[in-house]
């Protein structure tokens, strides 16, 4: 991030919703990835679904606590064209996936992601298929258990350092941009629009 970057988050409200969208979600915002996770507060979560209202972007709830919830933010129909990729269908299946149809996996993840954060049980790799991560990424660090990677960004990566790299460069970019508009007075809700997200 750059100085100047770093200088106006310091001196933006930590907890906007506004601004967690542009920290947490700015490449799925403007285009660059298929989905993503946000974090967020409750009372925080009623502001994301009026900012994404009425555009390309959908939202599941994960897991609700009292003091977060944990959202799966995503371009509906660039996803569900992800899911049916021959790699990701059998990668789907080896995590006892019976459909590939996002409104069959959903529910069925969320119910792993809670089991795991609420008792502890075993992650469901699987949240790498529904961050729309490349295949080969999420294969190896099932594979290899999260250990050996060439290089670690957005996840870990396990074929094509240098592409998913350069990715991650736009990834940031993207990043400091939305802060800097934010900053410069424009609202969310215009941002998506800019970006092209609202739905025809």
């Amino acid at each position: 991030m750059s100085q100047e970057t770093w200088e106006i988050l310091c001196e933006m409200e930590a907890d906007d919703v506004e601004l967690q969208l542009a920290l947490q979600c700015a490449p799925l915002i403007t285009g660059l990835k298929i989905s993503n996770l946000l974090t967020i507060s409750p009372e925080g979560f009623i502001q994301v679904g009026r900012i994404v209202e009425g555009s390309v972007l959908s939202l599941y709830p994960l897991l609700e606590t009292e003091e977060k919830m944990v959202i799966l933010l995503y371009r509906e129909d660039r996803l569900e064209k992800y899911l049916k990729m021959p790699q990701v269908q059998k990668l789907l299946r080896e995590a006892g996936y019976e459909s590939d149809r996002l409104e069959d996996i959903l529910p069925v993840f969320c119910d792993r992601y809670e089991t795991y954060a609420e008792r502890g049980k075993p992650f469901p790799h699987e949240l790498g298929l529904l961050l729309g991560y490349p295949p080969e990424d999420v294969e190896g660090f099932i594979r290899h258990q999260g250990k050996n990677s060439l290089c670690t960004g957005y996840w870990k990566v396990y074929a094509d350092k240098e592409g998913k790299q350069r990715l991650f460069e736009k990834y940031e970019y993207a990043r400091e941009n939305l802060i800097q508009l934010l900053h410069y007075g424009l609202k969310m809700t215009e941002i998506i629009d800019i970006c092209g997200c609202t739905a025809a």
